[in-house]
């Protein structure tokens, strides 16, 4: 009876192991799933976010294939190197494939401070020199170079001044150092997503300013038109005033003056103002112009000029 009593203890517990094992397994799965609709998700707000930079991009005249890649490397060389990581001893970074790395290593393949397997059937050892010497066996030296017509890969046994293998470590021979913790998925994602809604916020604000025109930018469409009427209406009044004193001395005559006072004094005030609106009065994104009021202009210029000769003309004959 015992035995059959832990037979049914032992087919509970693995049936309760077997269920406890199912439900992780879907756990697993459905956080999968869920990590791979954030990744497609965010995947789509990149490329919605990067055509909208070629938009803004193309807006204010900048290609996205001439735009300088931000500050790093230099173009042409390849990625920074871990921290820790030290180069691989025979493997070229630039240039040639035949250029080998500085320290005495010749060949690819290598790794600094390994030994080379022993030299070719064919050629005997011989003693090396003292130390510092090309015959000296070391790190770098015959062994690197197994082969060599008088150089042996290992010293003889009689030799003193050998030099013993040093052992390398991982980080020395270029592999990446381990990272410190393991990286979250989820946390990574939620990070990814963060900055996705900055980079979205920081393409509103761009898209805000380059809907505001250049001139004026605070102003309303009708005040920034009334001042740039205004302010041409003044340029002309100014001029207006100097040929009413130059007809003073004799050098305007009074029809000319009449003439541009009524006619080409205003009328240049409002073709001035009319092209400065529509070059600088026009926000750098969006097919919608502002409207420039071309009767407010009319009525602005046309009048100012005539009166402000009346008001001059009523002032001198106040003052005489």
């Amino acid at each position: 009876m015992s035995s059959f009593d832990e037979y049914a203890a032992l087919l509970r517990h693995l049936s309760a192991q077997q269920r406890a094992g199912e439900q992780d397994t879907a756990a697993k799965t459905e956080r999968h799933r869920h990590l791979g609709a954030t990744v497609d998700y965010l995947h789509r707000r990149l490329l919605a976010q990067g055509q909208r930079l070629d938009h803004l991009g193309r807006t204010i005249g900048v290609d996205p294939g001439t735009a300088v890649p931000p500050p790093g490397f230099p173009p042409g060389s390849g990625p920074p190197m871990p921290p820790g990581a030290a180069p691989v001893s025979g493997v070229p970074v630039s240039g040639s494939p035949d250029s080998g790395p500085s320290g005495g290593t010749s060949g690819a393949g290598s790794v600094s401070g390994m030994p080379e397997p022993p030299a070719a059937a064919g050629h005997q050892p011989v003693s090396g020199g003292p130390s510092g010497s090309p015959g000296t066996v070391g790190i770098g030296g015959a062994a690197a170079a197994p082969g060599r017509s008088g150089v042996g890969a290992y010293p003889q046994s009689g030799q003193t001044d050998r030099a013993l293998p040093v052992a390398v470590s991982a980080t020395e021979a270029g592999v990446p150092a381990q990272r410190a913790g393991t990286v979250d998925p989820a946390t990574e994602l939620e990070l990814a997503r963060r900055w996705a809604d900055e980079a979205d916020r920081y393409a509103q604000q761009a898209e805000m300013l380059a809907q505001r025109p250049a001139l004026l930018p605070g102003w309303s469409p009708m005040a920034r038109a009334v001042a740039v009427y205004l302010g041409f209406s003044g340029v002309a009044v100014v001029l207006m005033l100097v040929m009413v004193l130059a007809s003073g001395v004799g050098a305007v005559g009074f029809g000319t003056l009449i003439a541009w006072m009524c006619a080409g004094l205003p009328a240049a005030a409002l073709i001035g103002a009319w092209l400065v609106l529509g070059k600088w009065g026009r926000p750098a994104s969006g097919a919608a112009t502002p409207p420039r009021y071309p009767l407010l202009g009319f009525l602005l210029c046309f009048l100012a000029v005539p009166l402000a000769y009346c008001g001059y003309l009523l002032l001198f004959r106040a003052l005489r």
